[in-house]
């Protein structure tokens, strides 16, 4: 297949690359513009790579080729096939020591594995020294195959079954988050069966609507996590597991949403649980007392940049709010401020990576306005990322095998699944010289979209490749129809 690796000639000497870093828009064509031909705004911007959007190890080349780490997408997208997800492992790392740095240590930092999680995954967070929650028994099972200290694991989850709180205890969790009533009287008959104390802690609702969308919105009262503070179903799940045999109540677990950018959503939430702690301290005997409220976990949420106008959460300036605020507070209740716990995911797993797509279809389509709208397919879609048809998420891509310089022109950017709703991108302004077997590669995919990955119009999930220092490592091989059929009985 041709994929038009070849520049114009205009732009050669355009790599829009800083050592230090990338380079504003403004800043790369003031540095270019002694020595090559004025190019569109579009296409200079379109040929650039936002920083703060893309894996912290992307560069554009000065014959346009994109590399992650050192390894040029054409050369993985040749060898794996499209799409293909590449995932920069020093990106991932670094953003799990920054988070480590921020909240005080790995230890209070749990990796939320829903995001996306592989045993090659679990042993990074393990290597960085984060710990772990996880929300089902794949989950659990993946972490421990990957010899993931168990004592470091959280264990989540709205309908957890006997089998999963059983392999919880047996496997020696650190700590179960209780979500309903009837789960403290079933975690603590399996306890006692097995001859263990169980650490849980208790979700709380603290009643707060997270400026996110609606279905990731987990913090109101209209939802099925966790146990309200308004209506009191908290408090009295607290002393339920105090009263529970084999089970320690260590404290409180709440979570505002996800893709939050409002930082005083959490802050509000500690202040909630900080009373409900205040309560406890004044209900419970001293002992059961001082247990109970020596963990907060205020969850994830933190809102990472999709697309070049968006700016992510300021992790550390909120870190350090919440770890003030919180001791403030406490002390304010005469309480010993507990110790503080995060979960993020997203904010670690999803600027890591890109998918690659090749471009088939280019379609010109008139629309009632009267204008033209450009719809280029690409060879994946929903199957590979629903976030845009389930929550109208929005993504940047950059074609990555050569510089663009086309005009502009209305675009959307679709898949090859048998919806109409099947749309990556959906009103975008693109240069008008992208054309079929072009690359294009979309940031920002490492959190939920293998995880919600499936195989609809049986197509086969893609390869995870991982980047680093120049070499690639095949994480997850792409499915194949064998996979598919393997699945079945044989009697047809």
């Amino acid at each position: 297949m041709n994929r038009r690796t070849e520049p114009s000639l205009e732009r050669r000497a355009i790599a829009g690359i800083s050592d230090g870093g990338f380079d504003s828009v403004e800043k790369r064509a003031a540095a270019s513009a002694s020595s090559t031909p004025a190019t569109s705004a579009l296409a200079d911007s379109f040929n650039g790579l936002p920083g703060h959007v893309w894996p912290r190890n992307a560069r554009r080349q000065d014959d346009g080729v994109v590399t992650v780490a050192g390894v040029p997408l054409p050369e993985i997208a040749e060898t794996y096939g499209t799409p293909v997800f590449v995932v920069d492992e020093d990106d991932f790392r670094s953003r799990c020591r920054d988070m480590a740095e921020a909240f005080g240590g790995g230890h209070n930092v749990h990796y939320a594995s829903k995001a996306f999680l592989t045993r090659t995954i679990a042993r990074w967070i393990d290597e960085e020294g984060l710990s772990l929650d996880v929300a089902s028994l794949g989950e659990l099972q993946v972490a421990l195959a990957a010899g993931f200290p168990a004592s470091r694991i959280t264990v989540h989850g709205n309908n957890k079954t006997d089998t999963l709180l059983r392999a919880s205890v047996t496997a020696g969790v650190g700590h179960v988050v209780l979500d309903c009533a009837e789960e403290i009287g079933r975690l603590s008959a399996i306890a006692v069966e097995e001859g263990v104390v169980q650490e849980v802690l208790v979700r709380v609702k603290p009643g707060i609507e997270a400026h996110t969308h609606e279905f990731i919105a987990t913090s109101h009262e209209d939802q099925k996590f966790g146990f309200s503070l308004a209506s009191g179903s908290a408090h009295a799940a607290c002393l339920a597991a105090v009263d529970a045999e084999n089970l320690k109540l260590v404290g409180l677990h709440c979570h505002v949403g996800s893709q939050v950018f409002d930082a005083q959503g959490f802050s509000l939430a500690a202040e909630r649980l900080l009373g409900l702690m205040g309560e406890l301290k004044r209900d419970l005997d001293p002992e059961d007392a001082s247990a109970a409220v020596s963990i907060l976990d205020l969850g994830g949420g933190y809102g990472i940049a999709y697309t070049e106008g968006q700016d992510p959460l300021d992790v550390p300036e909120v870190a350090a709010t919440l770890l003030r605020e919180v001791t403030t507070h406490a002390e304010s209740l005469g309480l010993t401020p507990p110790e503080l716990l995060v979960e993020p995911g997203r904010a670690i797993a999803g600027p890591s990576t890109v998918t690659v797509y090749t471009v088939g279809t280019v379609k010109d389509v008139h629309t009632a306005q009267d204008s033209t709208r450009r719809y280029l397919s690409v060879d994946g879609g929903m199957s590979d990322n629903i976030r845009p048809a389930l929550y109208q998420a929005e993504y940047e891509g950059r074609v990555v095998n050569r510089f663009v310089d086309g005009e502009g022109i209305s675009t959307r950017v679709v898949g090859s699944h048998c919806e109409s709703g099947d749309i990556l991108l959906s009103d975008v302004i693109y240069p008008d010289d992208i054309t079929a077997g072009d690359l294009l590669a979309i940031a920002g995919t490492g959190a939920y979209c293998y995880a919600m990955s499936s195989r609809y119009n049986m197509f086969t999930r893609p390869a995870v490749v991982t980047v680093r220092a120049g070499r690639t490592r095949l994480m997850l091989r792409r499915e194949t129809l064998d996979d598919l059929l393997s699945l079945e009985d044989g009697q047809f």
